[in-house]
């Protein structure tokens, strides 16, 4: 999503915004309404070691299966803007999930904030059609024990041996 503007203070580009926490803020609220509201899927994340303070990346997902999830993101069609210099002005779809404060396993790795997920189907459709104020209330963390770390990597989640493939888990995934 497009930086708030004292982010971008001295710079000649807008490399975006992934996380939002601060929904009070005037920047974020405009993207809030059921019309920017997205459900972002994902099957684990990643925050980086910062109570180690290595350059490890920890990625937790809801068991080691890796079983689908969603979390709750907001977007923006056809955003102008200059995301990279060498790049130049080009128009993008864009999107960012919610924070909220972290559970008992990320604040272990990252203290300050993690995903906000979608637990059940109730929720999806809360988020994506609920008056503002009622579809905040999902900003909310995980109930502790819910996520397993699932890798320790300096890079991407997957294999780490040369030519190494992941293999994907047979049958059709469950949403929920």
């Amino acid at each position: 999503m497009p930086s708030p503007k004292f982010a971008l203070e001295g710079k000649n580009y807008d490399s975006g915004v992934t996380n939002v926490r601060n929904v009070a803020s005037p920047h974020w609220r405009r993207w809030l309404g059921v019309e920017s509201r997205c459900v972002v899927p994902a099957t684990s994340f990643c925050e980086p070691d910062q109570a180690s303070g290595s350059k490890q990346n920890t990625w937790f997902a809801l068991d080691e299966s890796r079983p689908l999830f969603f979390f709750a993101g907001i977007w923006t069609p056809q955003w102008t803007s200059v995301r990279k210099v060498k790049d130049g002005e080009t128009t993008d779809d864009l999107y960012a999930f919610l924070t909220t404060e972290a559970n008992e396993e990320v604040k272990a790795i990252h203290p300050k904030a993690m995903p906000v997920f979608l637990r059940t189907v109730e929720d999806v459709e809360t988020w994506l059609t609920a008056p503002t104020e009622e579809a905040l209330k999902l900003q909310r963390p995980l109930p502790d024990g819910t996520l397993k770390i699932v890798a320790r990597s300096a890079k991407a989640d997957g294999p780490t041996e040369p030519g190494a493939m992941a293999i994907p888990t047979a049958g059709q995934p469950s949403l929920f």
